[in-house]
């Protein structure tokens, strides 16, 4: 069941599946879509360039769905495009809203009116971060343990380079999640593992959960799937089984 969030969200921009105060953990999505909503304009990018990883992260919301249902816990999510503002980057950061994405022009961004890029920080960002705050919120103040995972996908060749990896599972300060994850995954002799792979907090990616999580000393992890393996269904629930199985019973939160 998809509800809007529990904030204010005029645009109706924000999605909250599950109940708020359900499980121990929440799950975030950040690149879940590549929605171009009505009243953001044409960003003069084609129906085949926005099935690419440019414009959302492929495969990562069915999965973060998976899981949130495995887990019985809720599911936040934008429905816009990271191409029109990227909600895991700080809107003042310069790989907020590109006019270059990989390879591709994105020609909707170039010159951007500031009353244009202020109108998807508050309709987009804003309201996306604002309905994290709402659940955690909710759930602190109902002393329930809590741990916030990001679900990502990641494209298996960038800029022609190869990417070994099946999966990366990325941390900053807080290993709680992490590290029992890369124990059993990397029990799996037929997976690669990457651990801050195939990014890093280093590279700017971990805005979300700093911002939420490790802000509330809440345990917190980022997951990264490569998309070529959640392409279908069956990828997809594959991969939910499996990091249900990889996260630890017992989240160990410190509020």
């Amino acid at each position: 069941m998809v509800e809007p969030a529990s904030v204010e969200d005029s645009t109706g921009l924000v999605r909250l599946e599950g109940a708020v105060t359900a499980g121990d953990f929440v799950i975030v999505c950040d690149h879940a879509s590549n929605v171009v909503p009505p009243g953001f304009g044409d960003l003069g990018v084609g129906d085949a360039e926005m099935q690419r990883h440019i414009a959302w992260d492929p495969g990562a919301l069915p999965v973060a769905r998976g899981l949130a249902e495995r887990l019985g816990c809720p599911l936040v999510y934008p429905d816009a495009s990271r191409l029109l503002i990227d909600c895991n980057r700080p809107p003042e950061a310069e790989g907020s809203v590109l006019t270059v994405s990989e390879d591709t022009e994105i020609p909707g961004n170039r010159n951007l009116d500031p009353q244009v890029r202020g109108h998807r920080i508050a309709a987009i960002y804003d309201a996306y971060h604002d309905a994290i705050d709402a659940v955690l919120d909710e759930r602190q103040a109902g002393g329930l343990t809590t741990a916030v995972i990001a679900v990502h996908s990641y494209t298996p060749v960038y800029k022609g380079i190869a990417r070994p990896w099946h999966v990366g599972i990325l941390y900053d300060m807080d290993r709680r999640l992490a590290a029992p994850m890369l124990a059993a995954l990397h029990a799996d002799m037929d997976l690669v593992v990457g651990e801050n792979e195939p990014y890093g907090p280093w590279d700017g990616v971990y805005h979300t959960l700093s911002r939420h999580a490790e802000a509330r000393g809440m345990a917190c992890v980022m997951i990264e799937i490569a998309n070529d393996l959640i392409t279908d269904e069956a990828g997809q629930r594959r991969w939910a089984d499996r990091l249900a199985r990889a996260l630890p019973a017992a989240p160990g939160i410190a509020e």
